[in-house]
């Protein structure tokens, strides 16, 4: 993953420059010699003219970390390009060291969606927005909080690579080689061949190559299968990154690296945290990242006209979106109804473990006519040693119990769908919101007052 490329790149950059305090014989490493410069089109970097963001709190090392991962369309990084940038990839990755888990979700760009501030759009248009309005953080903080209200969860970090500096990456660390599962045409940018075939089975791929076969179109599955050899592509370089083979090759050409790749790589995570995220990325197995895209059974395809022109846009499902997000963003996978009505005590003390670990606040109302609903729940779930921040009368009486996600807390809401025996998506709401009293509301209904597991 690039990011793990970051942090190794700023890892072995500090404790290369730092050995000299050690006072040991030979050669400074600062006279390490650079590797030939790679040839490349002439692409510009660009560098709008945005207000900074201030940096997110250091990371704790226990907390899940979540990395939207950025990527610029190629139109605008022609050499006559002027004004700012749609997103051409969104991806989002996250991090568990709760349970050493790992996720990759993918985000198509015409998912039509409500970017904050600008209305109904499509997602790769907030990136722009950003730079264009000059919002504080510019393209990538608009690009996060666009993001963070679609799928329902806190992002933490940001990482934009630019093209160029992505193919510079690769031809440093080496060619991937990546299982195609099917057959693709690729265009690689620059002067040569137009098109190449890339049949299906193990290819080799230099960073022209990976580049292009990443960002093709052309197959059946058009954006949905375009993510997916993304995900293939990141694989691969975390593959490479982590070779045993590459280490000392990077801790000697450390300031060389830096020197070249630095200009090319924008996040608002600190050296600290990039360090400490390389360390934890070495920890997980392959086998234990999850992979999913919003496919297109999570969304209608619909026509919406803006400005006078027509776009064709995916517009979301959100309960088939948050199915997606919660099987990504736990360790299990999401609980269908049935599973969770024979659900054994060992299921529900592990959920209530990770609950736990994940610390989600805690809002507890009584939507029922039962006196003192709301407080006996809370005292029980703070028996469990769950947060409960608050308990009220609900304004309103549902009948069944409801769930209100505000900020993403799936080991949470996994362990309460359990506990409520919830089955209709109906009684779970994703409403992201950093506002609101508490990261999980719940409302409780008739269902739990006639029914419940608590102590009597």
């Amino acid at each position: 993953m690039i990011m793990l490329f970051v942090g190794i790149l700023y890892g072995v950059r500090t404790f290369t420059m730092t050995l000299q305090t050690f006072g040991l014989p030979g050669v400074a490493v600062s006279g390490a010699t650079a590797t030939p410069a790679i040839q490349s089109p002439d692409i510009p970097t660009p560098e709008p003219q945005v207000p900074a963001a201030a940096l997110p709190p250091a990371w704790d090392g226990s907390s899940r970390v979540t990395i939207l991962l950025i990527g610029l369309d190629y139109a605008d990084w022609t050499a006559d390009r002027t004004g700012p940038s749609r997103s051409d990839t969104m991806m989002l990755v996250t991090l568990d060291p709760q349970t050493k888990t790992a996720g990759m979700l993918s985000i198509p760009r015409d998912l039509w969606v409500n970017i904050p501030g600008f209305d109904h759009a499509r997602i790769n248009t907030a990136y722009y927005q950003g730079d264009a309005n000059k919002l504080p953080g510019g393209g990538p903080a608009l690009a996060v909080k666009t993001v963070e209200q679609v799928i329902g969860v806190p992002v933490q970090y940001f990482a934009q690579v630019d093209f160029m500096t992505f193919v510079k990456i690769i031809d440093y660390i080496g060619p991937l080689y990546i299982n195609v599962n099917q057959k693709v045409i690729i265009d690689p940018i620059g002067a040569g061949p137009d098109d190449i075939m890339i049949p299906k089975g193990v290819q080799r791929f230099d960073g022209m190559r990976a580049l292009a076969f990443a960002r093709a179109r052309n197959t059946k599955g058009g954006d949905v299968d375009r993510a997916v050899r993304q995900q293939l592509v990141m694989m691969a370089v975390r593959d490479k990154v982590l070779d045993p083979a590459n280490f000392p090759r990077l801790i000697a050409n450390a300031p060389a690296m830096y020197a070249e790749f630095q200009s090319g790589i924008k996040t608002n995570m600190s050296l600290d945290d990039a360090i400490k995220l390389a360390v934890f990325l070495q920890q997980i197995d392959p086998a234990n990242i999850k992979r999913g895209v919003i496919n297109y059974d999570m969304v209608l395809l619909a026509s919406v006209t803006v400005n006078g022109e027509k776009q064709d846009v995916f517009k979301p499902i959100p309960d088939k979106i948050r199915e997606l997000r919660d099987d990504i963003f736990t360790s299990s996978g999401a609980i269908s109804p049935m599973a969770l009505q024979g659900a054994n005590a060992e299921d529900i003390n592990a959920l209530v473990e990770l609950a736990r670990q994940e610390n989600a606040s805690l809002a507890i109302y009584n939507g029922t006519y039962t006196q003192g609903l709301a407080q006996q729940t809370a005292a029980y779930f703070q028996s469990l040693g769950l947060n409960v921040v608050g308990t009220a009368t609900a304004s309103e009486y549902p009948g069944v119990t409801k769930i209100i996600d505000h900020r993403g807390r799936p080991y949470a809401l996994r362990f309460f769908k359990m506990l409520f025996g919830i089955g209709s998506g109906s009684q779970i709401i994703s409403k992201f919101d950093l506002t609101a009293p508490a990261d999980i509301e719940i409302i409780l209904g008739d269902d739990w007052a006639a029914n419940n597991t608590m102590p009597k």
